[in-house]
């Protein structure tokens, strides 16, 4: 008989006394490791601990206050315009993004604690005493910050499109993106649904072919509707 040792033990307790805080099914508790700068000899010699801290990834649209997603939209310099009519990304219409939520197949939201939004520090930065108040503080989609979104539309039926997908810069390249496609597809391939596309940019590609994207039989391409000026009247109307 295997004994379990004392601090895996607590660490066991402490994380069902977080669970048990939090309360929700559509909450799902991550732990991400920060990133680890190369300019130090130290610290490319030494592994960094895991996990170092936690993020909760939600499925619940109502977690998701469409002013602080407008805000995660500016702080990602991401565009909802698909044909730009400006360099800079146009800020998102508060009502359009409550109606494009109301409407979404699925909404995956990421919360983490504020303090730990900026602070990407090598792992020797982080204290005992922190993990444990990372282990007795459940989130709150209400006071912590959202760091990271994704949306799918569908028929409900045969086919879905996945949006939107973004982190904060801060939190980029530690896995939550691909956590936040992964929580998509789960969900809807529950729902039956198998026919799952992608909308990127050229850039994103290699993002999504990493979360198990690639070229459909078809061999498809995306074509955007280019709406015509209406103050030019079309000839022949």
């Amino acid at each position: 008989m295997v004994v379990m040792g004392v601090a895996a033990q607590k660490q066991l307790h402490l994380e069902k006394h977080v669970l048990e805080g939090f309360g929700s099914k559509s909450m799902e508790l991550k732990w991400v490791s920060r990133r680890i700068s190369k300019s130090s000899q130290l610290e490319k010699t030494m592994k960094p601990l895991s996990p170092l801290f936690p993020i909760y990834i939600s499925t619940d649209p109502r977690h998701v206050d469409p002013h602080r997603l407008r805000d995660l939209f500016a702080d990602c310099n991401y565009s909802t315009q698909k044909i730009p009519t400006r360099a800079e990304p146009e800020p998102v219409d508060i009502h359009k993004l409550r109606i494009a939520l109301s409407h979404s197949a699925v909404v995956v939201s990421v919360f983490c604690n504020l303090r730990h939004v900026n602070d990407v520090v090598p792992y020797h930065g982080n204290s005992s005493s922190s993990l444990i108040e990372d282990f007795l503080t459940p989130v709150s989609p209400s006071r912590d910050q959202l760091v990271g979104f994704g949306r799918a539309i569908s028929d409900c039926g045969l086919t879905a499109s996945i949006y939107d997908v973004m982190v904060i810069p801060s939190l980029q390249r530690m896995g939550i993106g691909k956590m936040i496609v992964k929580k998509i597809t789960r969900v809807l391939t529950n729902r039956d649904i198998y026919d799952i596309s992608a909308l990127c940019s050229e850039n994103e590609r290699l993002f999504f072919k990493a979360c198990g994207f690639g070229n459909d039989s078809l061999a498809s391409t995306t074509m955007m509707y280019r709406r015509s000026d209406p103050s030019v009247t079309q000839e022949g109307e």
